[in-house]
């Protein structure tokens, strides 16, 4: 009866954990599919589902590499979005093989339910906003979950209008309605941000679309200027839907959208299993760099089925250009500036603000890159 009662205690505490972490939204990426590429949406199981995966990893772990008998690793993505490509590089050019390890990966639809996973013991890693590890911490249970390596370092959405936008100032948006994203989401967060910082009132910015239904409802006449990721964002370019006007990310400045996560337990149990995850996604970053155009699409186009090459260069150009994948280091100030705009929205109470990153963060992995 008492294993029972503590199962049940337990249970309880992860559902209250799934529902405020839904409730105060989410990070960029995991809103909707809508925002990686359409064709992908219903493939995004792509990479195995590791429903059945052992947590077996530390029998291989000690020195084991892609000679020997590979580790398992159940990993959840947020969602299918070119914004994470080092993953998919890494992936594809082998690199967590060389590693030694097997990714064994689903598509959450969420941060909150990436989080979950881990909690509940059907993820080893995830990949979610960084916001998740403050939300869990706060919540002053014996579950943790500590950041280890910062994917993404800027916001991944562009602002585009309807009509051609000349030497674009943000006061043109007052007066003006923006499809934007639901509240308590990255984007949404980095908008209303960004506006507060420029001073600009006025704006009308609709937060009660379904991401899916964004493009559509643009596209059909709706808002004078949309908010979006690539690479459907290139795609309204493509079709003369909408005119790009601004990369959210360049405006903004350093934010941390994007975080590899694990259980604080994982990572003091497997910490050579994280080490070389660690190396094979900056592999895969560093691959990005001098790739040639032809090597990346075949790299990715199997991760995004229905997306055209051009579109793909695309989008990886724009990421790359804005810095997104620049510094897998969580850095204090990029902390600090999370933290500020979970307060600013509204999700995050003042007194509830981690004092130390190294309370949800653990970064000596990234420090030992090769």
């Amino acid at each position: 009866m008492k294993k029972a009662s503590e199962a049940v205690v337990k249970l309880a505490g992860m559902l209250c954990i799934l529902a405020m972490l839904a409730a105060c939204g989410s990070s960029p990426a995991e809103t909707s599919n809508a925002n990686a590429d359409p064709a992908a949406a219903a493939g995004n199981q792509a990479g195995g589902a590791g429903a059945n995966a052992g947590n077996d990893a530390e029998d291989g772990a000690a020195g084991g590499r892609a000679s020997e008998q590979p580790v398992k690793v159940r990993f959840s993505e947020v969602i299918r979005s070119i914004f994470y490509a080092p993953h998919y590089a890494a992936m594809d050019q082998g690199f967590f093989a060389e590693q030694g390890l097997e990714i064994d990966m689903n598509t959450a639809q969420g941060s909150d339910k990436g989080a979950a996973a881990l909690i509940a013991g059907t993820a080893d890693i995830s990949l979610v906003g960084p916001e998740t590890a403050i939300y869990i911490y706060n919540q002053e249970g014996d579950d943790k979950i500590k950041i280890f390596y910062q994917l993404t370092t800027k916001d991944g959405s562009f602002l585009l209008s309807r009509e051609p936008v000349e030497n674009f100032a943000w006061s043109d948006l007052a007066g003006r309605t923006v499809i934007g994203w639901r509240p308590g989401s990255a984007p949404q967060m980095v908008m209303s941000a960004q506006l507060a910082k420029e001073g600009v009132e006025g704006v009308e910015v609709v937060t009660n679309l379904a991401a899916p239904a964004m493009a559509g409802a643009f596209t059909s006449g709706q808002g004078d200027f949309i908010q979006l990721f690539e690479p459907v964002a290139s795609t309204l370019v493509q079709e003369g839907a909408a005119h790009y006007v601004t990369s959210m990310g360049e405006a903004f400045g350093d934010f941390p959208e994007t975080s590899y996560v694990a259980t604080a337990d994982y990572i003091a149990a497997h910490p050579d299993v994280i080490q070389r995850f660690v190396q094979a996604v900056a592999m895969g970053t560093k691959w990005l760099e001098t790739a040639s155009d032809d090597e990346i699409v075949a790299a990715l186009s199997p991760f995004f089925e229905g997306t055209s090459d051009e579109l793909i260069l695309q989008s990886i150009a724009r990421y790359q250009e804005q810095g997104t994948w620049a510094d897998p280091q969580l850095t204090e100030s990029q902390f600090a500036t999370l933290q500020d705009v979970l307060v600013g929205s509204g999700v995050l109470e003042d007194a509830q603000r981690v004092d130390a990153l190294e309370q949800v963060a653990d970064m000596q992995f990234v420090e030992k890159i090769e």
